[in-house]
């Protein structure tokens, strides 16, 4: 019987460099066997709409995962609440408001969610991942391994609190 439902959600564009992150970690941590009681979905896209509030749909937790510059480490993480926005980009969306669109849709709170930003550095057309973005795709693995092993809400919550006081784990 599975216990907890868990949607990887990441996003990315392949012909920028780094950009190609999210979906780079998809590919790499669906590879990272589920624990006994959890099944996980892996969506990647080239960028968020509110439309993958569906994708939320039939989850208990959910994980984002993109590219970032703004990352002081090898990768960050921490809690996603739902968010609205007064405006709308053809650019996508931020995973807040995902989860306020879910909330619409379907008229109750979205599950947990996270987001697992990767730090990339060089974001160039037609360039390939960068080695620090490789090197840091790695430990995001290595992280979404660990964080896996309990894929309960109020674990992850305690991970993001902890890497929140020391910024040296990232």
């Amino acid at each position: 019987m599975i216990a907890t439902r868990l949607l990887v959600l990441a996003w990315g564009n392949d012909a920028r460099g780094d950009d190609a992150l999210g979906p780079a970690f998809c590919e790499r941590a669906s590879y990272v066997s589920d624990p006994p009681g959890t099944s996980t979905t892996f969506v990647d896209d080239f960028q968020l709409q509110p439309e993958h509030a569906v994708d939320v749909a039939g989850h208990d937790l959910v994980l984002f995962v993109d590219a970032s510059r703004d990352v002081a480490g090898a990768y960050a993480f921490g809690e996603v609440l739902p968010a609205r926005t007064a405006a709308f980009s053809t650019h996508g969306v931020a995973p807040g408001v995902v989860l306020e669109a879910f909330r619409q849709t379907y008229s109750r709170p979205p599950p947990p969610a996270f987001l697992l930003g990767i730090r990339g550095e060089s974001f160039a057309l037609g360039e390939p991942l960068s080695l620090r973005a490789r090197h840091n795709l790695d430990a995001a693995v290595g992280f979404f391994a660990l964080l896996r092993r309990r894929p309960v809400a109020e674990a992850w919550r305690a991970v993001a609190r902890d890497r929140d006081r020391d910024p040296a784990t990232a």
